[in-house]
């Protein structure tokens, strides 16, 4: 099993001065997070894309090519790319691009976004969000295919046998589909025989096996074969000392970010009592000391039928830089091998 990282570059204040950093500062520290990763052996990280004042990540193959001018072997891949709202030529141009500096470390994850503000700041109507996906996504799969593409669609000029360059450093640029709980869209990655990544903000994991087994049982009626079905989970995450270090650590800022998009979407502000249960054995946040995180993503892996990916989301806007960086060492040097070798034994028993 892989192990990740997700960021969405948000705005970061001191919890201790109260003192917001400048973008530059934020950026530079979220730089220093990819290093810092790549040096203890995590296998992937991720940068969001989002177009509102909390996050600074609207731009993330640019944070993705900094990042790879500064690590040696971590896998680099958007966390999701909101593909509805973008021009799929631009999009496999970016990453190509990233994919040679990189030398063959890209990778994408592709979605239509949790939050809307990329439509109207392009020109979309959120009535077309249906078919801006399906039909942009079917061009960006025939863009990773043919060099000289001839194409037709509704939302974009046409194709006439135009080239698109650079072609990637590797073979096949993965694109991975990134789905929430809709029945519909894990049917989709299935019948197309794309990897799966699942992201998961609350609940429970057992809740979202059903939507696993119909995303392999469309894989299997699309002629692709069981390994090639990768599955991906995606969900909050933290590693400290202690279970109660780790909560106590994120929930100021999990806090802060939740409410804030409550007021948004008319949701009840959350209790510390209901993160320290989605934190526990029970729940679906991957928050707590080495040995509980650890011993969630064997639950994770068991649950689902299988987990390629785990991805940490650490996102968190009150946290100081320093326990950050602690967080990923642990995660590197006391979760990662346990994960890996926990699946490896549970895939030889198999």
């Amino acid at each position: 099993m892989q192990v990740g990282i997700d960021s969405f570059a948000a705005v970061v204040s001191d919890p201790d001065t109260g003192v917001t950093l400048s973008a530059a500062d934020r950026l530079a520290n979220l730089l220093e997070e990819v290093e810092a990763a790549d040096r203890v052996g995590i296998d992937v990280f991720g940068i969001g894309e989002h177009h509102r004042k909390e996050y600074l990540d609207s731009a993330p193959t640019l944070i993705l090519a900094a990042a790879a001018a500064r690590t040696e072997r971590i896998r680099l891949t958007s966390a999701v790319t909101v593909l509805s709202a973008d021009d799929p030529v631009r999009v496999f141009q970016q990453f190509a691009t990233l994919d040679q500096l990189s030398r063959g470390r890209a990778e994408l994850v592709v979605g239509r976004g949790s939050s809307v503000e990329a439509y109207p700041l392009f020109g979309h109507d959120l009535r077309d969000y249906d078919s801006l996906f399906a039909e942009k996504l079917g061009l960006l799969l025939q863009l990773r295919e043919e060099t000289n593409v001839t194409w037709s669609g509704q939302h974009r000029p046409t194709l006439t046998g135009q080239g698109v360059f650079p072609r990637p450093f590797q073979d096949q640029l993965p694109i991975w589909l990134g789905v929430g709980g809709t029945p519909e869209s894990f049917a989709r990655a299935g019948l197309l025989g794309l990897p799966l990544m699942v992201a998961i903000i609350g609940g429970t994991f057992e809740r979202f096996r059903p939507l696993v087994d119909l995303y392999r049982e469309a894989g299997r009626q699309g002629g692709h074969a069981p390994e090639d079905l990768r599955v991906g989970v995606h969900a909050f995450g933290f590693v400290a000392d202690t279970d109660q270090a780790a909560v106590d650590a994120t929930w100021p800022g999990y806090a802060r970010l939740m409410s804030t998009i409550g007021r948004e979407r008319g949701w009840a502000p959350p209790s510390k009592a209901q993160y320290e249960a989605a934190s526990g054995p029970g729940g679906a946040y991957l928050i707590g000391s080495p040995e509980s995180v650890a011993a969630k993503a064997h639950h994770v892996d068991e649950v689902l039928g299988g987990v390629d990916r785990l991805t940490f989301q650490m996102t968190n806007v009150a946290l100081p830089h320093a326990s950050m960086l602690q967080s990923i060492d642990l995660l590197g040097a006391e979760v990662a091998p346990r994960i890996r070798a926990d699946a490896e034994a549970v895939r030889a028993g198999a």
